[in-house]
């Protein structure tokens, strides 16, 4: 018998599941994320593995999904300093690296810019040859002051072998356990957006470090041993040295963690997806079961524009805490501002002091969550123009993804998915939001199409 074991660390809560041989779903549990990424998943794992008997020592695979390295990102904390190679004088050096990257991300984020002769044509020639010597007094120049580098040369996608030379030399001079990140096996051509994820890419590895480190550790504590893979954002997932090397791969896996598991739960291989959070919804379509793929050329990372393959993924700030603000002059707004894993604590249903979705959705009377009572003074008329804003967010995002002539169908992710969204008014709704025990296939809501239903 061998088991599995699958995480999802989003910003409110933090799952877990455990699948049999057959890739049954055995139990399940939900739990708060913690600030201390690694005690809710302990938290989750804890409760899973007290629903069932289980000889730990089965549990041969363990399946992380995190918000991780996005978080990081996009807040700008956590980021190793890096020295950066650029391997394309004289032919690059009217544009530095790093010129499209926002001036407060360039100036919160600890690199060194190193920009030498190198870089190939777009059939292989070299524009210019490596020089060696120089790359070492660089690397000299540098050691102890950096964790990882990173190089980026012109046309290296179809070239590598200049970067490669770079990386052995970094390895030789800081050490082979240093992190080294190449730009022809991140991103694409388009110099500036590959060398923007390759520098990322580097930048995250001490992300990458901790929590690889700690998801071991975590559940070594629980007598769990077992090989250890990452979601990444194409909908597979990669063993634990991958996601080492490439954590920026990891970037979205949330969202298509959520389209994998729609699909497979469902059957269906065509569809679009509403995974709803506590902060963010993210609306994704299937195509032939796995997520389709953006066909931009560039995609933004918290404002930091990138080439490498992502999903086409539209996410708005939408979710069970997200803030609704009555303004001055009558109209309503909702999110991004979420309370997000304080929902507990700051909503208005558990005595909070704060208006969220979740208590527009009990007074709706759509969901019953903490005390109703609590919101029973809110004016009806406003609830609804709430309700009815906030749902109007998600159909005008579904319009946006779907590219088909014809209604597809709509899969809801999420445990409040369907309480908060229990109905749109041109797409078939499926709810797929509570799992059941022993049966990978939930319960199945009833087809709506009127809003007013």
């Amino acid at each position: 018998m061998s088991w599995s074991l699958g995480i999802d660390v989003g910003g409110t809560h933090t799952d877990a599941v455990l699948l049999d041989a057959q890739q049954r779903i055995i139990a399940h549990s939900k739990q708060p994320t913690s600030a201390d990424v690694m005690r809710g998943i302990d938290q989750a794992n804890a409760a899973v593995l007290a629903q069932v008997e289980v000889d730990r020592g089965t549990i041969r695979r363990a399946m992380l999904g995190t918000t991780r390295y996005t978080n990081a990102i996009v807040e700008r904390k956590g980021l190793q300093p890096v020295a950066h190679f650029r391997l394309g004088a004289p032919t690059s050096l009217a544009v530095p690296p790093l010129t499209d990257m926002p001036a407060d991300f360039r100036a919160r984020l600890p690199v060194r810019l190193v920009t030498l002769a190198g870089g190939y044509q777009y059939n292989r020639e070299i524009l210019s040859a490596l020089d060696e010597q120089a790359v070492r007094r660089q690397l000299l120049a540098v050691r102890g002051q950096v964790r990882a580098v990173s190089v980026c040369g012109i046309f290296s996608p179809v070239a590598a072998e200049q970067e490669q030379r770079v990386a052995a030399l970094a390895r030789e001079t800081l050490g082979v356990k240093t992190p080294v990140s190449l730009s022809s096996e991140i991103g694409s051509i388009g110099l500036l957006e590959r060398e923007n994820a390759t520098v990322l890419n580097a930048a995250l590895s001490g992300v990458a470090h901790t929590l690889t480190k700690g998801f071991r550790q975590t559940l070594a504590r629980r007598g769990i041993i077992p090989e250890l893979f990452f979601g990444q954002n194409d909908g597979t997932l990669m063993p634990l040295h991958q996601a080492q090397m490439f954590p920026i791969l990891t970037i979205v896996s949330g969202p298509t963690n959520s389209l994998r598991g729609a699909a497979r739960l469902s059957n269906l291989q065509e569809a679009l997806v509403v995974d709803v959070g506590g902060t963010t919804t993210d609306v994704g379509a299937l195509c032939g079961g796995f997520p389709r793929q953006s066909a931009a050329m560039a995609t933004e990372i918290g404002g930091v524009r990138t080439n490498f393959h992502m999903p086409d993924i539209a996410s708005i700030g939408l979710g069970g805490g997200s803030v609704v603000i009555l303004n001055a002059d009558g109209a309503i707004s909702v999110g991004p501002e979420s309370v997000g894993y304080a929902l507990p604590q700051r909503a208005l249903v558990f005595g909070g002091d704060t208006l969220t979705v979740t208590d527009i959705a009990v007074a709706r009377g759509w969901a019953d969550i903490g005390d109703a009572a609590l919101v029973a003074h809110l004016c009806p008329a406003m609830v609804t123009r709430a309700a009815e804003h906030y749902v109007a967010m998600v159909e005008k995002c579904l319009a946006r993804m779907n590219t088909s002539q014809d209604d597809i169908p709509v899969i809801l992710v999420g445990a409040a998915a369907r309480h908060y969204f229990p109905c749109t008014s041109k797409t078939l709704l499926r709810s797929y939001a509570r799992p059941t025990l022993a049966s990978p296939t939930p319960p199945v809501s009833p087809l709506l199409r009127s809003a007013a239903a």
